[in-house]
């Protein structure tokens, strides 16, 4: 059938007919033609666009919400105790483990008083970081190093030694179900709390920004909350793609605290940073030290309405250090 439909065209004999009268024929087809091409490209173009702008809607919302704080109560805190983590352990009772070799330790403190109820003394040879609770059990890992610690909440009674795959240990929190670590980086790890194995890597970022020195952190209403390493900033960080959802500022509760005169301590700069985060769920309430604070306080978030400077967080919060201490 193909050949003879071939043969049936010639009988139109074109022949003679001048170009103009041989193209007008085919005309109507090629501007079709054309006008789907171009209708084609259009809508390509228009895909595009719509893609690279949800992009950009996605990797730009949700916009960062800015907090103020408003000091609620204030507690004693033990002005030599070098705070790496921080939790909230139910009535009226914190967590706390500290750091520096020689003084690491983990303890049960008192509220009310700061008064340090139960104390676990680390090897000389390890320096505490984060720390977080899951079940009966804290975990606490160490700092230039990827061994952590198991223990048991009621005593601190120590009974089992870790490895995780973190190149360094700095915080620790839990969802209930995942570990979460820091190590100084960007990096937000996640972490099997059965194998210490990674499960997952976000890089947390504001804005396109990589955000460094991710230090202590809390498990806050489906959040992660970090103290970022020499800055007044926590940030609230998304536990589903490192996302930072959120600053939360407080510049002025450092300069209300005196730094420590230890003699254990070599002469440093800025060694009263801001750090520990401890979240009471039942309460809903907030509470926020630093190495070396000798207070602990309790905060309640305000929304900062006003519109900021462009870079006042990028200068407040994302400035990078090397740490090169001991």
């Amino acid at each position: 059938m193909a050949s003879g439909s071939l043969k049936k065209k010639p009988k139109q004999r074109s022949i003679n007919r001048s170009p103009s009268s041989m193209a007008s024929p085919s005309s109507p087809f090629r501007f079709r033609r054309k006008s789907l091409i171009i209708s084609s490209s259009l809508i390509i173009s228009v895909l595009v666009l719509l893609y690279i702008t949800s992009k950009k809607k996605n990797f730009e919302a949700p916009l960062a919400e800015l907090h103020s704080v408003e000091v609620v109560n204030e507690f004693p805190h033990d002005p030599e105790a070098f705070t790496q983590g921080l939790l909230y352990g139910g009535d009226d009772t914190l967590f706390e483990s500290t750091g520096l070799k020689k003084h690491s330790s983990v303890r049960k403190v008192a509220l009310q008083t700061g008064k340090v109820e139960i104390l676990q003394k680390m090897d000389d040879f390890f320096f505490g970081e984060g720390l977080t609770l899951l079940g009966d059990r804290l975990f606490q890992v160490t700092w230039l190093d990827k061994t952590g610690f198991m223990y048991d909440r009621h005593n601190l009674s120590k009974f089992e030694k870790f490895t995780h795959q973190m190149p360094d240990g700095w915080g620790l929190a839990t969802d209930g179900k995942v570990l979460f670590g820091s190590d100084g980086s960007s990096t937000l790890y996640h972490l099997d709390p059965q194998t210490f194995q990674v499960i997952r890597r976000d890089t947390v970022k504001y804005k396109g920004h990589e955000v460094h020195n991710l230090n202590e952190l809390e498990y806050v209403n489906g959040e992660v909350w970090a103290n970022v390493w020499q800055s007044d900033c926590i940030a609230r960080i998304s536990q589903k793609d490192g996302i930072v959802l959120g600053w939360i500022l407080l510049p002025d509760l450092r300069f209300g605290s005196s730094p420590c005169s230890c003699k254990f301590l070599l002469p440093l700069e800025q060694i009263d940073v801001l750090n520990g985060i401890a979240w009471d769920s039942q309460k809903n309430r907030l509470f926020v030290t630093g190495k070396l604070w000798p207070k602990l306080y309790e905060i309640k978030l305000h929304p900062i309405r006003e519109q900021q400077q462009p870079g006042v967080i990028e200068e407040l919060c994302l400035r990078r250090y090397e740490f090169h201490f001991m």
